[in-house]
């Protein structure tokens, strides 16, 4: 029995690629070899210049626009506002009244009354605005910001507050800007109308010839006062009447209080009239003409404007253009208001 033996492997060892590092000979000069790897040197050594040039190309260019904008920077003053920038600037601060004094609009005495205590407060103020353009509205809105104008003056007796009238400034929104310290407007501005009205309907007829049963039950004998499907109660209507007399004399004494001696007596000027802006002058209701551009810059010395008014928030406005489109605005409307 043989045994046989196993073979053994006689294969030559392979070199290792990570152990032996093989030199190679650099081609010979005038060899093929050779003029390839110089023509690639200098095509990748012309690349590198091209690149190294470009960058210096845009460098150059970069600071001759920078050299250019700093010539017509200079021309323009800027060498004025950069000696300006350590000092503090002042500004008039505006505030608008715009539209109806209602509580639901947006000239409300909330609106009103945080935009002008942002003005005040604000330690660059020099002077406020407040810009009316307004037919009035609720005397109760109009109070508050009269008050609360009165009273900032108080606190920053440094600070003046002006009213300017653009195209109307009459009922509530006089009433507010007799509070101010000087009033202007333009000489064709509609300004007074100080009085007080209430209006509404009576449907007792129609009712009638309707066919119509009028069922009304109360607890307290004026709880249905001045009720539009009753026939008019003369005691409730001279109660009314006294009422609207009485809102009718703070309105009056409001603006005796703010305009005092400038007034002129005259027995038509708490009558609900209005006036142009020139006769207004005349009577005593503003002080002189002028725009707000012109009390910035001539009463107050700051030309520079600084909105401080309270808006309504977009989606506000929204839901209030959207609640008067069913209804509310007629309930609005037949409110009482200052006129």
């Amino acid at each position: 029995m043989s045994t046989s033996e196993t073979p053994t492997d006689q294969s030559p060892t392979r070199p290792d690629p990570w152990t032996q590092n093989p030199k190679t000979e650099p081609p010979a000069p005038g060899s093929e070899q050779w003029a390839k790897e110089l023509v690639t040197k200098l095509a990748t050594d012309a690349l590198v210049e091209k690149r190294r040039a470009r960058r210096w190309g845009i460098f150059f260019k970069l600071l001759i626009m920078l050299y250019l904008i700093t010539l017509l920077w200079i021309g323009l003053g800027g060498t004025q506002w950069l000696s300006d920038l350590g000092k503090v600037r002042q500004h008039t601060a505006i505030v608008n009244l715009t539209g109806s004094i209602t509580d639901a609009a947006e000239s409300n005495a909330d609106n009103l009354v945080a935009g002008l205590r942002a003005a005040f407060k604000d330690d660059q103020t020099a002077g406020v605005i407040l810009r009316i353009n307004s037919p009035g509205g609720s005397p109760v809105q109009a109070g508050l910001v009269f008050e609360e104008i009165l009273r900032l003056r108080e606190l920053h007796p440094t600070v003046p507050l002006y009213a300017v009238i653009t195209d109307v400034g009459a009922s509530g929104a006089y009433y507010i800007a007799a509070a101010a310290q000087e009033i202007y407007a333009s000489p064709a501005s509609l300004i007074g109308s100080i009085g007080v009205v209430a209006g509404g309907f009576g449907f007792v007829d129609t009712l009638e010839k309707l066919g119509i049963e009028r069922r009304l039950y109360i607890a307290g004998d004026n709880k249905a006062l001045l009720d539009p499907f009753s026939p008019e109660d003369s005691q409730q209507a001279a109660f009314f009447q006294a009422l609207l007399d009485e809102i009718h004399q703070q309105f009056i004494s409001a603006v005796q209080r703010g305009r005092g001696e400038r007034l002129q007596d005259d027995p038509e000027l708490f009558s609900g009239l209005v006036w142009t802006g020139e006769r207004s002058v005349e009577l005593g209701l503003i002080d002189g003409l002028g725009s707000t551009r012109y009390v910035a810059e001539e009463l107050v010395g700051q030309e520079r404007l600084v909105d401080f008014t309270r808006r309504l928030r977009w989606t506000d406005r929204l839901l209030l253009q959207i609640g008067r489109g069913i209804g509310v605005g007629v309930l609005e409307e037949g409110q009482w208001r200052l006129h």
